[in-house]
């Protein structure tokens, strides 16, 4: 999770294939309205959201009720919408990859063929919560290559017991 340009579709996809798991891209499931919306610099509100994060909630409950372990890249910036996507999979981890906004801004200007211009990323840092303390997530640097971030993020992970043991089919550590 995180804002636009931090790297949540490659690091997802990355730790995905580390992990041996599926990746899923929640940029797939916006509803077109919601596409074109973001292409015309405008940008996305709680109501737009709202059918997109039921979108994602049910492709999280699909891949539970199939015993399915994705890795699900997806902005998730408000508690509130992380909520959502928990009543999806309540076991589900939040990977916060926090970067400085002045590497997003120089990322998003170099970024082409994606829908989210670098003009709307103020709005993602004005919706942006950070997980708290009682969420279930980790912080993860993107500094270094995406390879890095994605080796970080599968450590990360690899410190929640809990985790660890649904990632290695319940075998436990070591």
């Amino acid at each position: 999770m995180g804002v636009s340009g931090s790297g949540k579709s490659t690091v997802g996809w990355l730790l995905a294939e580390r992990l041996g798991l599926v990746f899923v891209d929640a940029d797939d499931l916006h509803p077109s309205a919601n596409v074109t919306k973001m292409r015309a610099g405008m940008a996305l509100d709680d109501d737009d959201r709202g059918p997109w994060l039921k979108a994602v909630a049910d492709r999280m409950r699909q891949a539970r009720h199939e015993n399915e372990q994705i890795v699900l890249a997806c902005s998730a910036l408000k508690r509130s919408y992380r909520d959502e996507l928990r009543r999806g999979d309540a076991g589900a981890v939040f990977v916060y990859l926090d970067v400085p906004r002045s590497v997003l801004e120089q990322r998003l200007q170099q970024r082409s063929g994606h829908f989210m211009p670098a003009s709307l990323l103020r709005s993602q840092f004005v919706a942006l919560e950070v997980p708290g303390r009682d969420e279930r997530s980790v912080r993860v640097s993107v500094e270094g290559e995406p390879a890095e971030v994605a080796e970080r993020a599968a450590e990360a992970l690899a410190e929640l017991p809990d985790v660890l043991c649904k990632l290695d089919g319940g075998r436990g550590a070591g």
